[in-house]
């Protein structure tokens, strides 16, 4: 294996395949935070709430600029960023099964966020060490915008779950619906352990525990609960990643792609 930023052709699918799994939480992610967009609970927070989910296109566009580019060698016409994002069916998407869950109350999307942001800058951070050099400078960018999302976050699950009654009551609640899905984070297919073992992909089994007490720090810090591991979501190699997903990308692709769908020369 090289470090010219190609994989050997016969990994090109794989990586194909991966670089979608990184883009599409990326974007789905963003689509849901840009549903509150105007309503935030304060003004300052709805701008660091769009903000972050700015960040997140921003690297999503990214990811699926350099997975056309592979797409390119393995098919007959790779396709570029917008074709990528709003022209798939949903089983084409690789998103994590956390990312397209629905806002729910501000407490449900905090949570949503700070369970995801965890492990996003773990998983960047670990691909900053990518054999494949676009992958790297990739990771290397985002990762600096994603330490700033875990401080948000994590301090706004301390605010909230050190708050009020009624704040901790929620939050709580909000930790204890989205845990089913953390297990998928950290499950790794053949896809991944491949790319893994080849030094392009992060080695998604070994952040669990790096993620677990960090997780955990904070939670104490805000007096709740670190969940108990239960049945998980996606954790044996058949979820979001696998393009097997939940009623709610449906009814978010919907909305996503209806202008790309209807006028399709626009362009972000």
């Amino acid at each position: 294996m090289t470090t010219t930023g190609r994989c050997a052709p016969a990994t090109d699918a794989l990586v194909f395949d991966y670089l979608l799994r990184l883009a599409d939480s990326d974007i789905v992610l963003a689509q849901r935070l840009g549903e509150w967009v105007g309503k935030g609970p304060v003004l300052e927070e709805d701008i660091a709430q769009t903000n972050v989910g700015l960040d997140l296109l921003g690297q999503g566009r990214l990811w699926l600029a350099y997975a056309g580019e592979v797409e390119a060698r393995i098919a007959p016409r790779g396709r570029d960023e917008n074709e990528l994002a709003f022209l798939r069916d949903g089983s084409e998407y690789r998103n994590l099964l956390l990312v397209e869950q629905p806002n729910g109350s501000y407490a449900d999307t905090l949570a949503r966020q700070f369970l995801y942001d965890h492990w996003h800058l773990l998983a960047l951070d670990a691909l900053t060490c990518s054999r494949d050099e676009r992958i790297a400078a990739i990771a290397a960018k985002a990762v600096k915008e994603v330490r700033y999302h875990v401080e948000r976050s994590s301090g706004w699950i301390v605010r909230l779950g050190d708050g009020t009654e009624q704040s901790h009551e929620r939050m709580q609640r909000a930790i204890d619906a989205l845990w089913m899905y953390t297990g998928e984070m950290f499950a790794a297919d053949a896809t991944e352990e491949a790319l893994a073992a080849a030094g392009i992909a992060a080695g998604v089994t070994l952040l669990r525990e790096p993620w677990r007490k960090a997780v955990g720090g904070v939670l104490a810090d805000a007096t709740l609960a670190l969940p108990a591991d239960g049945w998980m979501q996606g954790a044996h190699g058949r979820g979001g990643r696998q393009g097997a997903h939940s009623e709610h990308l449906g009814h978010l692709l919907a909305v996503m792609q209806s202008l790309p769908r209807s006028m399709p020369d626009a362009r972000w």
